[in-house]
């Protein structure tokens, strides 16, 4: 499908631009540069997936629950070395890119999908001088599913895609066994979804827990700072002003009065801008209020069929252009930034005080990972949600940032 195709093209890309940035930062500002140690991790994940629809209840072709899952996964990542400017401010930060292959126990009607993902990890507590409580995300695509098919896949009313996003958040118990060598468990939740790019998209949500090894490569690879941000990194809060264009395209159902839901024939555009003002409470966190500007062609479109009576075949539908008030939207979230190397996570909540319709006039969630390329400017990946349960759209775009320091 053209719109996978363009999925697949901007994680390459993304994944091209983590190997272009970690050359960059490596080096930062330090005389001591392109300081850098290396990792190799693996880790196993046996879970268990939420019976989110009747697919995984049973109402499947072979007729039994889906309610496991397995996964493995390799890791390669790099932390910045203790005496680079990156290393003092954030000494336990690790992050890098990763792959994992997937099985469902149902290979036939869900595939066995394969996960390649960006990911960050880094520490929450100390326990023990040898024990700590981490933290790690995880952030990509997952390829090979098996989507739903009338003829051949009929059952699978849950995916509508070959390639779908992938979210991962785990909490881990990381137990240091020799200087470089780390035992690591814990537990974490996965997320799949196309952001309505297709239909159907009910998403698949798992719960599991993870047991891994990682080894680092290099000198010093012991010696973290316990002192941070020291008195050079000091910071004196200020404010910042986040610029973002983004866009996206989606698909649209439809539910006319007293008839089945219906999918909308091709795909509508979405284009958005944000502007967030964000204060730095710390080196490692900031927070503000962003204004919300979005246009979304398939906004409330169900309110205006064209068609005399509504038809059997969803190709036949027809609809009249909303007028632009009822498919744009004005809103202001309150938005939270964690602050690590290379990567931020902006979390927002919010609602729309300017539109028309029910499809615009709501509560709205954001997640969005910033991705910095230079000290301004930085990729923003981010999905919504309406009603904290509603899939809305995927936003990919890029920001601007002012006042930068």
């Amino acid at each position: 499908m053209r719109i996978n195709k363009t999925i697949r093209k901007i994680i390459i890309s993304c994944l091209l631009l983590m190997c272009i940035i970690i050359d960059v930062f490596a080096g930062g500002n330090d005389t001591t540069s392109r300081k850098i140690i290396h990792m190799l991790g693996a880790d196993l994940k046996p879970g268990y997936t939420f019976p989110t629809h009747e697919f995984f209840k049973g109402s499947n072709q072979a007729g039994r629950k889906i309610n496991t899952t397995l996964s493995g996964h390799l890791k390669y990542g790099f932390r910045f070395a203790p005496d680079t400017y990156s290393g003092k401010l954030f000494p336990y930060a690790i992050q890098g890119i990763g792959i994992g292959y997937n099985t469902f126990f149902n290979s036939s009607e869900l595939g066995n999908p394969l996960n390649v993902y960006i990911f960050q990890t880094s520490r929450v507590a100390s326990i023990a001088p040898n024990l700590s409580f981490d933290y790690e995300w995880n952030f990509g695509a997952a390829f090979g599913w098996k989507k739903y098919d009338e003829e051949k896949n009929p059952f699978n009313m849950v995916v509508g895609s070959k390639i779908n996003a992938y979210i991962n958040l785990g909490f881990l118990l990381n137990w240091q066994m020799t200087p470089s060598t780390y035992l690591r468990g814990g537990v974490g939740v996965s997320h799949y979804s196309n952001g309505n790019t297709s239909y159907p998209n009910s998403g698949v949500n798992t719960i599991g827990a993870s047991i891994g090894v990682a080894h680092f490569f290099g000198k010093n690879t012991e010696k973290r700072s316990t002192n941070f941000p020291s008195q050079n990194h000091a910071l004196h809060s200020y404010i910042t002003y986040d610029l973002i264009v983004y866009g996206a395209t989606r698909k649209k159902g439809v539910f006319p009065e007293d008839q089945s839901p219906m999918l909308v024939p091709g795909s509508f555009a979405i284009a958005g801008l944000n502007f967030n003002p964000l204060y730095h409470f710390s080196n490692y966190f900031r927070a503000g209020i962003s204004l919300d500007l979005q246009v979304d062609e398939s906004a409330n479109i169900g309110k205006h069929i064209a068609n005399t009576y509504i038809p059997s075949e969803p190709e036949k539908l027809r609809f009249y252009r909303p007028p632009f008030r009822e498919q744009f939207s004005a809103g202001l979230s309150l938005r939270g930034e964690i602050v690590m190397p290379i990567f931020s996570i902006n979390l927002g909540i919010g609602k729309n005080f300017l539109c028309k319709g029910d499809d615009t006039s709501s509560f709205y969630q954001t997640f969005v990972l910033k991705t910095h390329i230079t000290h301004n400017i930085f990729l923003h990946t981010g999905y919504q949600l309406y009603r904290f349960k509603e899939p809305n759209n995927l936003m990919i775009g890029l920001g601007y940032r002012f006042n930068a320091k």
